[in-house]
């Protein structure tokens, strides 16, 4: 059975460090934005690398490449 007296010690601290109400919704709230916008840029770095190995990747001659040797 826990200690009552040193749950109250420990919640009083959490409260003195983090603040009043609303302070740690805020700072979860800017915790999930700074999630999902790291998810979004390591996705956008994806798709560039893609794009990027897909040009690297595309052999297909352009007409104005194409040579037509004369008999």
């Amino acid at each position: 059975m826990p200690h009552w007296s040193g749950l109250l010690i420990i919640g009083v601290i959490v409260l003195l460090v983090f603040g009043g109400r609303g302070k740690i919704s805020s700072i979860m709230g800017d915790m999930g934005k700074g999630i999902s916008s790291f998810r979004k840029g390591l996705k956008d770095n994806v798709d560039d690398m893609k794009d990027a190995a897909d040009d690297a990747l595309d052999v297909t001659p352009k007409a104005e490449d194409i040579k037509v040797k004369k008999k």
